[in-house]
C-alpha cells in the first residue's frame, strides 16, 4: 500500500515538472521569436552603433539564440523538440495510450520501468540548464532534473514491475483478491427431501457405483475372530510380529544379567 502510494506521489510530480517545463519551453519559444525579430529589424534600419554592438555578442540579447548563421532556426527547433518530448513523456506517465507505446516505443511500455524515463528528462533538464534563461525556465528545469534522477532510482530497484506496482487497475485487481472466497453451495437451491424421493413415482436413473459405495454396502467383520477366519478362508494368515527392541533402546548389560542369574 505505502509503495503504491509513493510510486504514484512521484508520477504526480514527474507529470507537474513535465507540465512546467512545457509551459517554459513555450514561453522562451516566444521570447526567443520576439528578440530574432527586434535583432533581425536592427540590422535592417542600418544604424551603426546597435548592429555593431549586436554582432559582437554571441548571442541575441534576451534571447537564447546564437548569433551565427542559422541560429534562429536552430533555437526555434530546439524549443519544438522538447516541447514533442515532453508531450510524449506526460502521455506515457498517463499511461494513454499505452498499446502504442508497447508497440513503437517499447522503452516507455509497460514492459519497462521509469528508467529510461528518467535519463530522458535529465537530458531535457540539462538542454534548459545550458542555456542562460529566466528564473521560470531555471526552477522548472532544475526540478525536472531532480525527478529524473528519482525516476531512474526507482527504475534500478523496482526495475519492470514499477509500473504495475503503480498501476491503479493492477492495485484493485489485487484489492479483490484479498475478499474471501464465496462459499460453494451457500445459494444453491436445496436438495430433495427423503421422503419426496422415497415415494417418488419416477424411475431413478442408474448409474454405476463408486468404489467408496461398493465398499460401505458390504458388511465388516473388524479386526477379531471373524475377521480372522474370513481372512484364512480367502488364504491371508495373520501372523504375530516378531518382538525387537527399538535402535534406541540401551543393550543389557552383564552386571545385570549377573544380577538376574542369582536371583
Amino acid at each position: 500500500m505505502y509503495i503504491f502510494i509513493g510510486l504514484n506521489i512521484v508520477r504526480a510530480l514527474s507529470i507537474i515538472a513535465l507540465l512546467l517545463v512545457f509551459s517554459s519551453s513555450i514561453f522562451t519559444l516566444v521570447n526567443d521569436v520576439e528578440a530574432a525579430n527586434a535583432f533581425m529589424a536592427a540590422k535592417k534600419a542600418g544604424n551603426a552603433t546597435e548592429t555593431s554592438d549586436m554582432v559582437d555578442c554571441d548571442y541575441v540579447e534576451g534571447s537564447t539564440v546564437p548569433n551565427q548563421p542559422a541560429g534562429e532556426f536552430w533555437a526555434v527547433l530546439n524549443r519544438l523538440l522538447i516541447i514533442f518530448q515532453v508531450i510524449i513523456l506526460i502521455l506515457s506517465e498517463i499511461g494513454w495510450p499505452m498499446k502504442a507505446f508497447d508497440k513503437w516505443f517499447p522503452v516507455l511500455g509497460s514492459n519497462f520501468g521509469v528508467g529510461a524515463l528518467g535519463v530522458i528528462q535529465c537530458l531535457i533538464g540539462a538542454a534548459v540548464l545550458s542555456h542562460h534563461v529566466d528564473d521560470f525556465s531555471l526552477v522548472s528545469a532544475f526540478f525536472l532534473f531532480a525527478l529524473g534522477c528519482l525516476n531512474i532510482a526507482i527504475g534500478l530497484i523496482f526495475r519492470a514491475s514499477v509500473k504495475t506496482r503503480r498501476s491503479i487497475t493492477s492495485w484493485k485487481e489485487r484489492a479483490k483478491d484479498v475478499l474471501p472466497p464465496p462459499v460453494a453451495g451457500l445459494m444453491s437451491p436445496p436438495a430433495a427431501s427423503f421422503m419426496s424421493s422415497v415415494f417418488s413415482t419416477e424411475k431413478q436413473p442408474e448409474r454405476p457405483m463408486s468404489p467408496e459405495e461398493v465398499l460401505a454396502t458390504r458388511p465388516g467383520f473388524g479386526f477379531g475372530r471373524q475377521g480372522e477366519k474370513k481372512a484364512a478362508l480367502k488364504g491371508f494368515l495373520l501372523q504375530r510380529p516378531v518382538e525387537s527392541l527399538p535402535r534406541y533402546a540401551p543393550k543389557p548389560t552383564s552386571e545385570s544379567g549377573h544380577a538376574d542369574e542369582k536371583d
